[in-house]
């Protein structure tokens, strides 16, 4: 296998999963005359959450979809973003509702995600969605990030029954919902986090290895199996000689050589999560289309 065979192209994946929605978007408006739309609020001034919003407005206008952006300062209030959470359930026009986290610490992140209506919860956070996943149901929202690691993972091998998957990494935002996708594809699934004894010992046994971790570099070339999928949910900004740089979870350099496929930071996981989310808005609004 030549080394480009190797890599998973997470960036050419999205473009044309982007241009799948974008034909579907203006058929739902032909039909129907709803344009699916995506309200994204960002409370303060945190630079990388900036760029991650202005990075979904983007996508979400070239998908042929319309976006709402709510700013709010950096002092703003519980009481206040929740306000604005429940004029935005109650909008007809808007479709899905991403808040971008984190939130400032006077707001518990807790009560924003439980505010957010779980028919307009396209980031998949809610407990009612985490709850539907949880039993083995897919009619509700899927977080973005896990739906995108399983799009680029059954690119590779569609077929992923009795496959031994492990996953580093267990939050609710990656780990947790990642888990019970692949079980749901009848993967044996492990799931250890930094804590466990011996994760080395358990990477070694997968066929499928993700990694979401949050720890520069973590996965060493002797953690994978010959012929591993790996996934490497991780981005971590480290600082070189050469000026600072985006890197994974897993020390790139040395594990490719022994896995049968691999997803590159940046380029990989990152633009499916924007892609996802795009789907689920999409998915938001032929529901509320349906239900008029």
């Amino acid at each position: 296998m030549r080394a480009d065979e190797k890599l998973i192209d997470g960036k050419a994946f999205a473009r044309r999963l982007r241009h799948d929605l974008h034909e579907q978007a203006v058929a739902l408006h032909a039909r129907t005359g709803v344009v699916p739309t995506l309200a994204v609020v960002m409370v303060g001034e945190d630079p990388a959450s900036a760029v991650y919003v202005r990075n979904k407005v983007r996508a979400t206008e070239q998908a042929g979809m319309r976006s709402v952006a709510h700013h709010l300062p950096g002092d703003t209030s519980e009481a206040e973003l929740l306000a604005l959470i429940a004029t935005l359930n109650a909008d007809p026009s808007v479709h899905g509702i991403l808040v971008q986290l984190p939130v400032p610490q006077q707001i518990r992140r807790d009560a924003v995600l439980d505010a957010i209506s779980p028919e307009k919860d396209v980031d998949g956070f809610h407990i009612v969605n985490a709850g539907r996943l949880a039993v083995g149901r897919r009619d509700g929202f899927i977080p973005c990030t896990p739906l995108g690691c399983l799009m680029l993972i059954k690119s590779v091998r569609p077929d992923l029954a009795g496959q031994q998957a492990v996953v580093i990494g267990c939050s609710n935002i990656v780990g947790r919902p990642m888990a019970r996708l692949l079980q749901q594809e009848g993967c044996t699934v492990t799931m250890t986090h930094l804590r466990t004894r011996d994760v080395a010992a358990e990477a070694r046994r997968a066929d499928i290895l993700i990694v979401a971790a949050g720890r520069a570099g973590l996965v060493r070339g002797d953690w994978v199996k010959p012929g591993a999928i790996v996934i490497d949910v991780g981005i971590n900004r480290v600082d070189t000689p050469a000026g600072a740089r985006i890197v994974g979870d897993v020390a790139f350099d040395e594990v490719f050589p022994h896995v049968g496929a691999i997803t590159p930071v940046p380029g990989g996981v990152g633009p499916m999560t924007i892609a996802c989310l795009l789907q689920n808005t999409l998915q938001a609004a032929r529901k509320a289309a349906a239900a008029t």
